[in-house]
């Protein structure tokens, strides 16, 4: 049975149609007096005489309408009359007054009225209203209810109130759904619902399931998958069956922190009967994405396990896990349901802008800071979050799985090669490995969860190098270089291929792409775009490469263009409202987001977004601080904000 988290905690559910004080009837020796002869007879009713204009009735106190029309007849309309008459029947009941009925249920006695008990439930109304036995008797005896359930459903046939807690509800509920009482079962589902915790949901799931309540079973099954570290934890979950486990570690929408954690609730579950589940470890492998496990725990945690290395399916699984982390270049050929990343459902898109260079004081001078803020799409509000360890501008950002990347950039002395990472959970950044180069005002993309970065500074000359990084390795590795050296550059993902667009050589502003190929490592030029451009926005969006803005030598632009893979063309959509370059352009949500940059004479804090099936660019929430060179990435997320962090929420005004 699942346990609720407190004792104190009742739903106060009542049916709205019958619900008064039950304080207001009186009862009567004499319920109708004698008239005697020697009563006076009725007055005659004159008809009234009404002003021919008259054609509305008036209202009078006690819910008496006069009809104006004819004069001859009043109506009558008593509020309390249902509660009222409902009030006096369950008194009669509880005298065994006019009572038809005797419920005989264990050794308990129930006197009620077949009518009411009829009228609200379909299970009596069958039982009364049919050529059934009982319709003819009025002794019935009930099996499989519970007795106090049972006197508690009675009672709120009369009264339409009852009190659903902790005490009750496990017995109620099944008895609220053989009686076909959907109001009271649909009570005992909310209070449940209220209840769940990491330590009951899989009990009151698998009540849920036991009683069809399928709305309540698909909360708590939605709980278990958001939850299911903490649940991996519980008693409740030691003692699931196989089928139950295997359901749930092979769901897409399982929410972890990483696929570490579903391997250790695995062999938790199988070492809490060890001679009884052991035989299902090739089964349960099966379900954990081992090709995502980071190397040194695959080879510290997984290969030296005993019961992993018993069974020869599970060196196969070993083996398809290694092969998928020593050749990256291939892995979108190696692919299949273990290489997928899951995704925690419910998890809404969060938008993140990180790095800033921002005019100091209102002068000239630009200053550059390590703060960073999220926009979360479901409440239309910035929110300020951890600062990163390094101040850097020009920096390249992206997201991989539930973490976001700042790679590189300019700390305002020098051009940077390390690496920090972002942990929404504990809103805090993290050093990663450094690159092999310094890198500013460089590019960077992740496809097939690597991270890419090409080009940039470093310093003292234009790159057309670039490198990967494998977070499941924590290495970077050199790839070949561009053919042309790009500093401002912009890269984007699409069709399994990376992008360089744009950017600056040291001598001109660029109009040139080029596409590279992870499985044979070649750079391919592709047409060039309609304009030159250098500190661009570049994203994909429905198949297709957009690039807004930028610079193109000799003015800041606001114009857009994409790019069809399947024809190798070019076309303009809809400029941008405002001119932008060193800005930054992401897709979220089916819209395209131009964040912040420089319009030519100041920092901006504005955002437009793109709708393509309208050709429309529109405004946006703005930002809390005015951020030129920024990076932008978008992390899908289930609990956001972090605790404690400022929020700003600014109108959507015309740019």
């Amino acid at each position: 049975m699942p346990r609720c988290k407190t004792k104190e905690l009742v739903l106060w559910f009542m049916d709205s149609e019958r619900s008064a004080d039950l304080s207001a009837i009186t009862s009567r020796k004499t319920l109708c007096p004698r008239i005697t002869a020697t009563q006076p007879p009725l007055p005659r009713v004159r008809p009234r005489q009404e002003p021919a204009t008259a054609t509305s009735g008036t209202m009078m106190e006690g819910g008496m309408q006069l009809l104006n029309r004819d004069g001859h007849s009043i109506s009558h309309n008593s509020k309390r009359h249902y509660h009222d008459s409902f009030v006096s029947m369950n008194r009669m009941r509880q005298r065994g007054l006019l009572c038809d009925i005797v419920l005989h249920v264990s050794n308990k006695e129930i006197k009620a009225h077949k009518v009411v008990l009829a009228s609200c439930s379909p299970y009596f109304h069958a039982m009364f209203t049919n050529e059934m036995s009982e319709s003819r008797q009025t002794h019935v005896t009930l099996h499989d209810i519970d007795p106090q359930a049972l006197e508690q459903l009675v009672q709120y046939a009369y009264t339409a109130e009852i009190v659903v807690g902790e005490g009750n509800v496990q017995t109620l509920l099944p008895a609220a759904s053989l009686l076909q009482l959907n109001g009271v079962r649909d009570a005992c589902c909310k209070f449940l619902l209220s209840q769940l915790d990491p330590s009951n949901c899989l009990g009151i799931r698998g009540f849920a399931d036991t009683h069809s309540c399928s709305d309540l079973l698909k909360s708590a099954h939605k709980y278990v998958l958001q939850h299911f570290v903490e649940v991996s934890k519980t008693e409740e979950f030691m003692l699931l069956p196989l089928k139950q486990v295997l359901d749930l570690i092979s769901s897409d929408n399982l929410n972890v922190p990483s696929e570490e954690e579903v391997y250790r609730a695995v062999l938790s579950w199988v070492k809490h009967d060890i001679d009884g589940r052991r035989q299902h470890v090739p089964w349960l492998m099966k379900c954990v994405r081992l090709p995502l496990l980071r190397r040194d725990f695959l080879m510290s945690n997984v290969d030296t396990e005993l019961l992993v290395r018993h069974h020869s399916e599970c060196k196969d699984l070993l083996i398809e896990a290694l092969k998928y982390h020593l050749m990256p270049e291939q892995r979108g050929v190696l692919s299949n349901s273990r290489t997928r990343p899951r995704r925690c459902e419910g998890a809404s898109p969060v938008l993140f802008a990180v790095g800033q260079c921002a005019p100091e004081g209102g002068g000239s001078l630009f200053a550059i800071h390590g703060d960073c803020e999220a926009y979360d799409t479901r409440t239309d509000r910035w929110h300020m979050v951890a600062s990163m360890s390094t101040r850097r501008a020009r920096v390249g950002v992206a997201a991989i799985g539930n973490r976001l990347y700042a790679v590189g950039g300019y700390d305002g002395t020098s051009d940077l090669a390390t690496v920090e990472s972002y942990d929404p959970i504990t809103n805090s950044w993290q050093p990663e490995v450094s690159m092999g180069t310094r890198r500013s005002c460089l590019g960077v993309a992740v496809l097939h969860g690597l991270l890419y970065a090409a080009g940039g500074y470093d310093g003292a000359s234009c790159l057309n190098s670039a490198e990967r990084y494998d977070p499941l390795t924590s290495t970077w590795t050199s790839i070949a270089a561009m053919s042309t050296r790009r500093r401002y550059v912009r890269v984007a993902t699409l069709d399994g291929s990376l992008y360089a667009v744009g950017g600056y050589d040291s001598s001109s502003h660029l109009a040139t792409v080029e596409k590279y190929d992870p499985q044979s490592n070649t750079w391919t030029a592709i047409a060039n775009m309609l304009s030159r451009r250098s500190s661009a926005g570049v994203a994909v969006l429905d198949g297709m490469l957009y690039v807004a803005g930028g610079n193109d030598g000799t003015s800041c632009l606001n114009s857009v263009e994409r790019f069809n893979p399947k024809t190798n063309t070019w076309e303009g959509v809809a400029p941008m409202n405002i001119r932008r370059s060193t800005h930054d352009l992401v897709s979220m949500d089916g819209w395209l987001y131009a964040v912040g940059g420089n319009d030519g004479s100041s920092s901006l804090n504005s955002i437009e977004k793109y709708n393509p099936r309208s050709n429309k660019w529109v405004a946006a929430s703005c930002m809390f601080t005015r951020r030129s060179s920024v990076g932008v990435a978008v992390l899908e997320l289930l609990n956001f904000p972090p605790p404690s962090s400022p929020t700003l929420s600014v109108s959507s005004t015309s740019l």
